[in-house]
């Protein structure tokens, strides 16, 4: 599949300014293959870094046409439309760069290698890589991974979309510059696409989700001190099955809580509140528990997402936070993920 020094296109119309973009703009911050361009009709001619604050200059063009004078190999798409369905206009670009020779990192539910308007295009040595695919052999959870002596470090969230991948990720960072034999154990397409591996956790079917993240986990849990278990969905919101595998699966030994700051109810839900966070710690306390089924885990820290503040009132919200919750807290984006290794160490 993608090769490190393969040139990337990003697909992401509508998603630097929009809520759409998450994946292509977590692959701009974190990705290491070399970004040639992205295509945002809506932002073309605009600067990466001031508009997103992720220091990669990057060109924005408006088209894949305008992308393919950069020359590159692959396009990924970036943007998630609700329910997975890109618009025609958009699909009538990845069909012209399928043409062009561009293979293509497909992260929507909707699968683009057996597509019949893609398949007559692929040419020789180009390749469509469907990432959100049900691994094969799964089996049903059986706590296995409590067996295991590496620390679990799981990311849980008071609401969708609110930096659980970027905190392990910033985590996992922090941990090999130590010199640590770290792992991040990707869970959804944007962190697959980023470290190679993982699981497309809301492609596998429900009864043999937590048997998928404990198959993960099983398989790296003994070359490694400690692995950093990418979060998915929340608790908290009503249309989330993600969580309770990942609890059940990964048999965390710790857990993060990552939270929006200032945010107070489910986005897009309004009559869902957030409750205080010392609240939302007991419940993943006592659900990671289970009453003591599983043996006790514990919240250790809080990581903080202020990408919406400047850096005064970001630091008087991690104040706030570490008042009211009695945890170390900072935002691992900005400030670096030190202070929570330190946590989980300790």
């Amino acid at each position: 599949m993608l090769k490190p020094d393969q040139k990337l296109a990003i697909l992401l119309h509508e998603g630097i300014r929009g809520i759409h973009g998450k994946t292509g703009l977590t692959l701009l911050r974190y990705s290491e293959a070399p970004i040639v361009a992205v295509i945002d009709k809506q932002c073309a001619g605009e600067s990466l870094p001031k508009l997103t604050g992720i220091n990669r200059e990057v060109p924005i063009v408006a088209s894949v046409e305008e992308a393919l004078s950069y020359h590159p190999e692959v396009l990924a798409i970036g943007i998630a439309p609700s329910g997975g369905i890109l618009p025609d206009i958009w699909f009538e670009e990845i069909k012209q760069a399928v043409a062009s020779g561009l293979s293509v990192i497909n992260g929507l539910h909707t699968r683009l290698a057996t597509h019949p308007e893609i398949q007559g295009l692929v040419k020789e040595n180009e390749w469509i890589w469907d990432v959100r695919q049900e691994p094969a052999g799964l089996r049903v959870g059986t706590a296995k991974a409590r067996s295991l002596s590496c620390r679990r470090v799981l990311a849980v969230g008071t609401d969708m979309a609110v930096g659980k991948m970027s905190t392990c990720l910033e985590l996992h960072h922090a941990s090999l510059r130590r010199g640590m034999r770290s792992k991040f154990l990707a869970t959804g397409q944007a962190g697959i696409m980023i470290s190679g591996d993982g699981i497309p956790l809301d492609a596998v079917r429900v009864d043999f989700a937590a048997g998928a993240v404990e198959q993960l986990v099983m398989r790296f849990g003994e070359d490694f001190d400690i692995l950093y278990i990418e979060g998915q969905g929340s608790l908290l919101h009503p249309g989330s099955t993600a969580t309770l595998p990942l609890l059940r699966g990964s048999q965390p030994t710790h857990l993060i809580l990552v939270h929006r700051a200032g945010q107070t109810h489910i986005r897009n839900l309004p009559h869902v509140v957030i409750p205080p966070l010392s609240e939302a710690i007991k419940l993943y306390e006592m659900v990671g528990s289970a009453g003591g089924a599983f043996g006790e885990v514990k919240v250790i820290a809080i990581a903080l997402n202020t990408g919406h503040l400047d850096d005064v009132a970001a630091k008087d919200a991690i104040e706030q936070v570490k008042k009211e919750t009695g945890l170390p807290c900072t935002d691992v984006v900005r400030f670096g993920g030190d202070l929570l290794v330190d946590a989980i160490l300790n």
